[in-house]
């Protein structure tokens, strides 16, 4: 019971949300010289009238409710044909009808609202105490017209309605998500410290080969998993509203950045060969530590995307107007559908579905460029695939 009468609620609203109600309803009686027109809601148990126009006094307001079996409505809700009387007294069907008798009218139109899903909503109508020409082509094909108008705006604000829910609730799944992994990224680090600071103190107490081995097996863990926990809390943390937080200093040491990262890599993959080729001629206005990171999550992906056998190539550069990194690697070229997703979020799977990954890292180094006021490209061809930033030298905010 309540729910019906919810939706009922929620059907007067939405005619009310139709901007042009008023003025259907005010040119319906100017055009058939009636006075009182209406849109109503006609359920298998309920008539109900969701807008009204009355100039004649009869006494009904929006969310008024006539008794279903005294009405017209009700057997065009069961034959969904619209019903026009010029004059009652004349009309062979509806002379000795009940429905003039109890309401007083004298001429009536009333026009189905049939919605977009085939659906019966209610009607058009109209009626008047004195006789009326409206069984004229003209005044039903206007009904009509207004008729569809209403249930065209109607399927409108449902679709509406639908995608408002269906957004909000995407909204809330993606909060949770994001959340979740913030409270997951920094949970995991303790654990990840232990696990790390365990297996250099390993290495140091025991000497043996394959002791050596399975730490630098822990070393590569460690590293990549730091790596992915990064990414995730950076994530939550633009999604959530922080945005990539960074801090400028205006002679950033670019260059012991970037070779702090690779001696870390170096240290993980000493077997890979990295050629470095580095000429900073001005100051850079930069976040060290972040530009690191970005740097890190190229490289990284460079190694990871490349035969074991390949070179992977550095080039960086800083003039009076811009810092260039470049990071290549010998590779398959990545497919142009996957170039379009290159820089969203867990697309790692769209350029390697074998490859594992939360497919984070390049969104977040494109994200840090962006705080940078610079950009992150990429080129790729069948030989080689070339990630490439650009920031500007001096400070972007200014």
């Amino acid at each position: 019971m309540q729910n019906a009468q919810n939706n009922i609620l929620n059907d007067i609203e939405a005619i009310g949300k139709i901007p042009t109600v008023s003025h259907i309803l005010e040119i319906v009686c100017h055009i058939t010289g009636m006075g009182f027109s209406a849109i109503a809601r006609v359920t298998s148990d309920k008539w109900i009238a969701c807008a009204v126009k009355d100039n004649i006094n009869f006494g009904l307001i929006k969310g008024g409710e006539l008794k279903l079996e005294t009405t017209i409505c009700n057997e065009i809700r069961q034959h969904q044909s619209p019903v026009v009387i010029d004059n009652v007294d004349t009309d062979e069907i509806f002379s000795h009808h009940q429905t003039p008798e109890i309401y007083g009218f004298k001429s009536y139109i009333s026009m189905p609202i049939i919605l977009k899903s085939g659906d019966f909503f209610g009607t058009l109508c109209a009626i008047d105490p004195s006789p009326a020409k409206v069984n004229t082509p003209s005044i039903i094909s206007t009904f009509r017209m207004f008729a569809d108008l209403i249930a065209f705006h109607l399927d409108a604000v449902e679709q509406l309605a639908a995608s408002e829910e269906k957004l909000q609730q995407e909204l809330k799944t993606a909060e949770l998500r994001e959340q979740f992994i913030a409270i997951l990224g920094h949970d995991l680090r303790n654990p990840l410290n232990a696990i790390s600071s365990s297996a250099q103190l390993l290495d140091r107490l025991n000497h043996e080969e394959r002791t050596h081995r399975l730490v630098n097996i822990i070393r590569d863990s460690s590293y990549r998993m730091n790596g992915l926990i990064e990414n995730m809390l950076d994530f939550a943390s633009g999604r959530l509203g922080g945005g990539i937080s960074i801090s400028l200093n205006p002679d950033e040491d670019l260059e012991k950045s970037l070779l702090q990262v690779v001696d870390e890599i170096q240290a993980v993959w000493p077997d890979r060969k990295i050629k470095l080729n580095f000429d900073f001629k001005s100051p850079v206005t930069a976040d060290g530590k972040r530009v690191a990171q970005l740097f890190s999550n190229l490289l990284g992906n460079a190694l990871n995307y490349s035969t074991p056998d390949s070179t992977i190539e550095i080039t960086a550069s800083s003039n009076a107007k811009e810092f260039n990194l470049c990071v290549a690697n010998e590779g398959k070229k990545i497919p142009d559908a996957a170039m379009e997703r290159l820089f969203q979020p867990f697309s790692r799977g769209e350029v390697e579905p074998n490859q594992k990954g939360l497919g984070l890292g390049l969104y977040i180094a494109s994200e840090i460029a962006h705080a940078h006021g610079g950009e992150l490209s990429v080129s790729s061809t069948t030989d080689k695939t070339c990630f490439t930033l650009n920031i500007p030298t001096n400070d972007p905010c200014k």
